[in-house]
């Protein structure tokens, strides 16, 4: 009867330091989870079975065990929003698997992804012919995005107001995080000196903006740091 009822109260307490420790890592644990955010999950997760069950491991050593694991990726994730090398290395980097309608079979290798997995991907995106996708990209989280050929999109107002058929390009982002991300620009024959005018127009610098990207009609589209909302909203 006793041993039953420590049973209950470590099992107990075990899903209390989760809940907790989910609120102190955030949001993004729950909704995208990446490599670093895995690994801390399944480590918790099992330091937590054995809090809850194994009697022969002192309770406070797993305690000791889930703040240390807590804290890293508390710390981590901290980090990977102000370096974003580091948060490269740690979350990885979207991957293309398709351009213009054709598969790009060594990045499906590199990815460990299968013709039939990816086809069921698709089909989940209600495409059932590649010829149909300008780009689809393999995210972070093991998701699949796609970019439709302007043909195969759905029709909007500006779509009908416009009438253009102009081939679709995928966005590139050139300044991330106060940086311009050379590499990028580089790809896409694109001069630092161009957005540096375009910024100079509106009195900014590079490290005055939080992300600006090329999108796919061709214009430049940014988010600064300072974006003068008095109020911002978090829902909770």
């Amino acid at each position: 009867m006793v041993e039953n009822a420590i049973i209950l109260f470590r099992s107990f307490s075990a899903f209390v330091l989760l809940l907790i420790i989910t609120r102190i890592l955030g949001k993004q644990t729950l909704s995208n989870m990446n490599f670093h955010e895995f690994v801390t999950a399944v480590v918790m997760g099992s330091i937590a079975a054995n809090l809850a069950f194994n009697e022969k491991l002192q309770t406070m050593h797993l305690v000791i065990s889930l703040a240390v694991f807590t804290g890293t990726s508390y710390l981590l994730s901290k980090i990977v929003v102000k370096k974003r090398n580091i948060r490269m290395w740690a979350e990885g980097t979207p991957t293309v698997i398709i351009e213009s309608g054709k598969i790009l079979d060594d990045n499906l290798k590199k990815n460990n992804l299968t013709i039939d997995t990816l086809n069921q991907m698709l089909r989940q995106k209600d495409i059932f012919d590649y010829s149909e996708i300008e780009y689809a990209l393999l995210e972070i989280n093991g998701k699949i995005s796609v970019m439709k050929k302007k043909q195969h999109q759905n029709v909007t107002l500006k779509d009908l107001r416009k009438g253009s058929n102009a081939s679709q390009k995928m966005p590139i982002e050139l300044i991330m995080d106060g940086n311009l991300l050379e590499k990028n620009m580089k790809v896409n024959s694109i001069q630092p000196d161009w957005i540096i005018e375009k910024l100079n127009a509106r009195g900014k610098k590079v490290n005055d903006v939080f992300y600006a990207v090329k999108g796919s009609d061709g214009q430049l589209y940014m988010d600064f740091y300072k974006d003068k909302i008095q109020h911002p909203i978090d829902i909770e």
